[in-house]
């Protein structure tokens, strides 16, 4: 019942045309290294996401909002501040 379709997909031809002329030990042992790479690389995204959640939960408080008798930014700068304006009280 073959419909004359290879069953494998392009990926793994392109890679049993690459290493078909090499001894079995070498393609087992490149097999491996490839697992290996892929598991290696899930377990350090694993680790990363776990070292950021953490960092995340350790992480001082943020600052409150600014209330409206607070100051600004300028209030901080000393002598490099711009001057305030005085404000109108006849109004």
């Amino acid at each position: 019942m073959s419909t004359g379709q290879p069953l494998a997909s392009g990926k793994s031809q392109i890679f049993e045309s690459l290493l078909w002329f090499l001894p079995d030990w070498v393609q087992n042992t490149v097999l491996v290294l490839i697992v290996l790479a892929v598991l290696a690389t899930w377990g350090l995204k694993l680790r990363n996401k776990i070292v950021h959640r953490r960092a995340l939960r350790q992480a001082p408080p943020a600052p409150a909002a600014a209330r409206y008798d607070q100051g600004s930014g300028a209030d901080y700068l000393g002598a490099y501040a711009p001057q305030r304006r005085p404000e109108d009280s006849s109004a």
